[in-house]
């Protein structure tokens, strides 16, 4: 049964408190592409060092229900009382039109939400303000709420492209829709995961896990839209298991307002499944739970005991680490894997899918473009071309074909829009075997077990 899109906004904004709810799904598939030279390949467009994303009026909305936030806008940008109140009111118009629009049904709605919300920004700013409080909103949205105290040294986020951690945290590849869990730079295990509607954005960058709570409660913020949610109130508590509490039967924070959280279906996993938080299955999150606080030396924390403490669903129960975990939030559309270049969909246009960057990942591994044979360079830019977030028809793989076969690969690439292409490198020498670690038993939410690609 598909859940009512108010509800959804709702959740979201609840995610500054508590948690994250699902979200519209896009259909997505995987490819090994073969060798389709073209020789009007188009240029990359313009790159950008570090991913990220920019401000969406529903994101906006939910930062502005965000006491704390409020306050340094506030206090940076000296922002009125009623400016503020504007700013609430575009953000609450676009949920609106959102959920009137029945936006659950459809994989977007037809315009770009950034420029969207800069264009209201400025009508309600002007052009500096505007561009300070988008700036200021990113990062807030990027870093979450630091106020938890926790001990130990801070983890940074890594520099090179496609780099594999040395120590023990959690790294989660949003375009790729994957977590995984590194202890002391062994890969443990890996997870596909539902990622942020576009509209509702993972952050990227540094985040720490430091709590793991069990048969987590839900409570709905004061909004103007819970009044016209079916068995919702404002501030009344949605207990732990009920079917319209939307956090599943563990959350892990990881800075507000973000989770790792369950109560996903194995269908929205490695899709748009979530407002701002990682999602998993039941069984996922029970099983990444186990693995955390192992990795973690929380030595409370067991199989039996995650079962023990799920059996008494009344009864919420949080248990703190002994030692906080990073997790790093990336967003890279390029990465050598093994040999083989996975190229990923710019689900959030950032704009990453460029030549500029295809030349950082091959040189942090020991390789140029130029070593590329001139057929694996127009692939590996047609590759890039198509998944970019606009891609252009001359660079298209389908370019020299027949007007038959092009309407019926354009018909078919239509239904079933790909996430993904694996370019085959490593029988370049200097490529083999290098790159970021294939998965590890990974968990793709289905219950079943999966191999890693070959």
């Amino acid at each position: 049964m598909i859940v009512k899109w108010g509800l959804f906004i709702l959740a979201f904004i609840a995610c500054l408190l508590t948690g994250c709810t699902t979200a519209p799904p896009p259909n997505s598939n995987t490819s090994i592409v073969q060798a389709t030279p073209s020789p009007t390949a188009s240029p990359s467009p313009a790159s950008t060092d570090t991913a990220s994303v920019q401000v969406t009026l529903p994101l906006l909305d939910a930062l502005l229900s965000d006491e704390k936030f409020v306050a340094q806008v506030k206090q940076n940008l000296k922002l009125s009382d009623q400016q503020i109140d504007s700013l609430k009111q575009a953000s609450s118009t676009e949920i609106a039109r959102l959920r009137e629009s029945n936006a659950e049904e459809t994989d977007g709605n037809g315009q770009d939400p950034r420029a969207h919300a800069a264009e209201q920004l400025r009508s309600i700013l002007g052009e500096e303000k505007a561009r300070d409080l988008a700036k200021l909103a990113n990062d807030y949205w990027s870093k979450g709420d630091t106020s938890e105290t926790s001990t130990g040294k801070t983890a940074e986020m890594t520099k090179q492209p496609n780099a594999v951690p040395t120590d023990t945290r959690v790294v989660v590849n949003i375009p790729a829709f994957r977590m995984d869990l590194f202890k002391d730079g062994s890969l443990v295990k890996s997870y596909k995961i539902g990622i942020g509607y576009p509209e509702f954005p993972l952050p990227m960058g540094m985040r720490k896990a430091q709590t793991i709570i069990f048969n987590p409660s839900w409570t709905p913020p004061d909004s103007p839209w819970v009044a016209k949610m079916k068995n919702v109130t404002a501030g009344e508590t949605i207990e732990p298991g009920d079917k319209d509490n939307p956090l599943g039967p563990i959350k892990i924070p990881i800075g507000l307002p973000s989770l790792i959280h369950g109560g996903k279906s194995p269908a929205k996993i490695g899709k748009f499944a979530s407002h701002g938080c990682v999602g998993l299955t039941t069984p996922q999150i029970k099983d990444f739970a186990a693995l955390l606080a192992e990795a973690s030396n929380t030595k409370q924390i067991t199989d039996r005991s995650i079962d023990s403490y799920l059996k008494d669903k009344d009864k919420t129960q949080s248990v703190k680490l002994n030692q906080p975990v990073p997790v790093e939030l990336r967003y890279e559309t390029i990465v050598l894997e093994d040999g083989k270049l996975h190229i990923y969909k710019d689900v959030y246009e950032q704009d990453t899918n460029t030549e500029e960057n295809l030349r950082k990942v091959l040189e942090a591994n020991g390789a140029r473009l130029e070593d590329l044979s001139e057929q694996q360079r127009t692939e590996v830019l047609n590759a890039l071309n198509a998944m970019s977030a606009h891609p252009t028809a001359a660079a298209s793989p389908t370019a020299e074909a027949s007007p038959e076969k092009k309407t019926a690969k354009a018909k078919k690439l239509a239904a079933k829009p790909q996430n993904e292409i694996v370019i085959d490198l490593s029988g370049l020498s200097a490529l083999a075997q290098k790159g970021y670690p294939a998965p590890v038993n990974l968990d793709t939410g289905t219950g079943r077990k999966s191999v890693a690609r070959s």
